[in-house]
């Protein structure tokens, strides 16, 4: 017997509002890399609605059988089999690509992984390539919202140094990664979209 799809309410929630970011934000791309793909779910539903990409998805192991079954019964052929990838690696399973995604991880991290997460990103994006990051932030080190404030206490009593991030903080990291901000997109369910573009000339200048 074949068994059941992983399947998150979040993904199906919030897949048409970051679609509508992307359309515009990965308009000229052809190559994304998703980190942290989790169930499958954002990769196969993306790649359908933008047929111009190939979609490339990657998470830990665990989480490949549940990516593999959403696409195989997608029938898609813009979207490619999970990499093994773990920001932490200091090789990426990938080259070069002129865009990338992540949804709902940069909070799962801890401090030091969120670093490995920019590094690697300068690593693999393509001059000019956009990074898109959808996730909860806060802002000037206080949280948007009260559910976002139980959502934080949640994550910190798992002892994994998971946290809400402060955008600020994220910012900074991206911009010494070569990285401009472009864009901070307001979201449903008090979270946020955020765009930049790799412009490594960039990653001295304060």
């Amino acid at each position: 017997m074949k068994s059941p799809k992983p399947f998150s309410d979040a993904c199906e929630r919030n897949r048409g509002p970051i679609l509508g970011v992307l359309r515009e934000a990965f308009a000229r791309a052809r190559h994304v890399l998703e980190i942290g793909s989790g169930t499958g779910q954002h990769a196969v539903y993306f790649a359908e609605h933008l047929p111009h990409l190939t979609w490339h998805t990657s998470d830990r192991p665990e989480h490949h059988a549940g990516i593999r079954a959403w696409i195989g019964d997608s029938g898609l052929n813009n979207v490619k089999p999970p990499l093994t990838l773990d920001v932490r690696q200091p090789a990426w399973p990938v080259s070069a690509v002129d865009a990338i995604f992540s949804a709902n991880t940069l909070h799962i991290m801890d401090s030091s992984s969120v670093e490995a997460f920019f590094a690697g990103v300068a690593r693999v994006l393509a001059t000019g390539g956009v990074l898109a990051v959808y996730g909860p932030f806060n802002y000037g080190g206080r949280f948007t919202a009260a559910s976002n404030a139980a959502f934080d206490a949640a994550l910190r009593s798992r002892g994994e140094g998971s946290a809400i991030r402060d955008f600020e903080a994220v910012n900074e990291l991206a911009r010494k990664s070569g990285l401009k901000l472009m864009q901070d997109v307001a979201m449903p369910a008090n979270n946020r979209a955020l765009l930049w573009r790799h412009v490594p000339e960039t990653m001295k200048k304060p």
